[in-house]
This record gives C-alpha cells, sequence and structure tokens, in this order.
C-alpha cells in the first residue's frame, strides 16, 4: 500500500478513534468502542477486499489496544478453504460464496452470512502512452479469451485507434475473486482465460509494474488499486452495450459501469461472532465502513445495502 494511502487510513484511524473514545461510556454494550476488549482476530480472503479490512483493523486496534486483527490475501478463494476449515473468524471475498464452497463451510460445521462491505468498479488499466481509451466487452474478450492468439494491439478486431504495439498482458491467479469475476463477465464462463498472460497471483504491485513497463501492457484489478496508481496508469473505458463509461464510484453505484461493477463482502463465522472481540469488530466494521471506504478508495454502500449488511450480521448473532 502506498504511503499517501497510509497517511490518509492513519487520520481516519484518529478520526474514529476519538470518536469511539468519546462513546465509550454509553455504548460499552457493543464492544466495539469501549477499549476493553482482547485477544486476536484472523481474518483472510481477497486481495482487493484486504486493504478495506486493513483500515478498519487499524482503527478498531486504535479503539482495542488489547486485540490484534491479522489480514490475510490468499485469494477469494483461498479464503474461503482457511475459513472453512476453520482457521479464520471472517474471510474477505470479491465474489460471492460459490456451491462448492459452501458445501465444504456445511462439512466443516462454520454457519455464515453474506455481509456487503463495499462496491468495486474493477479497472482495466493500460500504459499511458496508449491511445486507446474504450474496449467493448467483445474486444476485451477477443483479448483475454482462452483460444484467443492476439499478441499485438494492431490485431484487435474493430480497434478505431493504430496502435502496433506487442500486447503484454498482467493479471491475478486463478485463486483470486477478481480472475474469477473478470473472466465469468468478459468470457462468459467463471475461470475461462488464455494462460499465456503474466500471472501475478495476489500481487497486484506486480500488474502495476508490468503495465507501466510496457508500451503494450494491460492488466487487470479492483478500482481503489487503480487511484493509488493512477499518475502511472491509464484506466479504460468499457463499452458493455450502451456506449463507453469510465470506472468511478458514481458510475459503478448508479450501475451505469456494466459489466465491471461488483459487491465487495466479509463472510463472518456464527462461532467466531461468540468471542466479543469478533463481534466488536464486525460491529465496528459496519458502522464505520461507509466513512472508511470513501477515504481509501472503495466505494460506500447505500443506506439500503448498509442496513441489509447489519441484519445478515444480526441473524448469525440472536
Amino acid at each position: 500500500m502506498t504511503s499517501s494511502k497510509w497517511l490518509t487510513i492513519v487520520a481516519c484511524v484518529s478520526v474514529l478513534a476519538l470518536g469511539a473514545a468519546a462513546c465509550g461510556d454509553s455504548d460499552e454494550s457493543s464492544g466495539s468502542g469501549s477499549g476493553d476488549l482482547s485477544g486476536s482476530i484472523r481474518i483472510d480472503g481477497s486481495s482487493t477486499v484486504a486493504p478495506l479490512t486493513e483500515a478498519v483493523a487499524e482503527e478498531f486496534e486504535a479503539a482495542n489496544s488489547g486485540v490484534k486483527v491479522t489480514v490475510g490475501t490468499s485469494g477469494t478463494g483461498g479464503g474461503f478453504e482457511k475459513f472453512c476449515e476453520g482457521e479464520t473468524a471472517v474471510s474477505d471475498a470479491s465474489r460471492a460464496i460459490e456451491p462448492e464452497e459452501v458445501e465444504a463451510c456445511k462439512k466443516g460445521g462454520i454457519e455464515f452470512e453474506e455481509v456487503r462491505v463495499a462496491t468495486d468498479a474493477l479497472t482495466v488499466v493500460v500504459n499511458p502512452e496508449n491511445p486507446v481509451n474504450c474496449l467493448t466487452v467483445e474486444q476485451l474478450s477477443a483479448i483475454w479469451d482462452p483460444d484467443s492468439d492476439l499478441s499485438n494491439w494492431s490485431e484487435v478486431p474493430g480497434l478505431k485507434e493504430e496502435f502496433d504495439e506487442e500486447l503484454q498482458l498482467f493479471g491475478p491467479g486463478t485463486d483470486s475473486g477478481t480472475f474469477d469475476y473478470f473472466t465469468e463477465e468478459i468470457n462468459g464462463e467463471e475461470g475461462a482465460s488464455r494462460k499465456d498472460y503474466n500471472n501475478v497471483g495476489e500481487n497486484d504491485n506486480a500488474t502495476v509494474t508490468g503495465v507501466q513497463g510496457a508500451p503494450g501492457g494491460m492488466g487487470y484489478f479492483g478500482y481503489s488499486f487503480y487511484l493509488e496508481n493512477e499518475g502511472a496508469l491509464k484506466a479504460l473505458e468499457v463499452d458493455g452495450g450502451k456506449g463507453c463509461v469510465s470506472p468511478s464510484a458514481e458510475t459503478a453505484q448508479a450501475d451505469e459501469y456494466v459489466p465491471l461493477s461488483r459487491p465487495l463482502f466479509i463472510y463472518p463465522s456464527a462461532e467466531a461472532l461468540k468471542e466479543p472481540e469478533v463481534k466488536g469488530f464486525v460491529d465496528f466494521y459496519l458502522e464505520n465502513v461507509n466513512d472508511v471506504a470513501e477515504a481509501v478508495g472503495f466505494i460506500p454502500l447505500t443506506e439500503e445495502q448498509l442496513d441489509a449488511s447489519k441484519q445478515a450480521t444480526a441473524k448469525l448473532t440472536s
């Protein structure tokens, strides 16, 4: 995470920690701001959601110095594996849990609810020297489809701009929810992707470095990560059938940035929520997530979405 983003998070920590301290006496029953909680909370999963969870964790720890929150980034799929085996209290996810993962959790005795925490605009990035500003879903599919053999930008069908430069593709690994979402929406099937791209795993920084260093480079990741690096990269507009639309908070929330706007989730387990520090953390997360999301580049929930998330959590603890 860039130093400028951490400065923003530190500022959020200070503001919310002061607020939590101010209301601690009157709201000790919630446990989120009373400062008397202790223990450890292990979270793993999506590298897209991780910066948001890390930011909330920083603030929660500032208000509850006896609690240590660790946030791993083994990918949405990798996170669910650990979660369903009971290794983590909460799983970060950039896609909804899949049937086989639900079954794995059932076998592991893990009861959970899906809790939406933000909205994302999955962003396709290119080198700033690239004259192309917009691609249709069909053109993106022509580039990323499993059967694609395109090797130069000049081979992209229907491209308006003349750009004779080698295509160099960078993307996440198969455990990534971002990979799952992108392939399903662009290629029509989850996991369907050409294999000859630079697989960066969960290291989005490698995509930044790769695309920045290659005139014909292209990659994709979450919107917040693009905001961290927008000076070094160019975001492509995407035409989902109704014209070119750029990724932004406004276009994603208005359902205009299609098909690459998506919900982001956390999955807490019912068993973990029996621990006061975990319940306090999840309550704190939902009380503060919209302010934190906006501060660190995510797209906040609507009131209706936030209420639904609180109800899902309440269902686990009722």
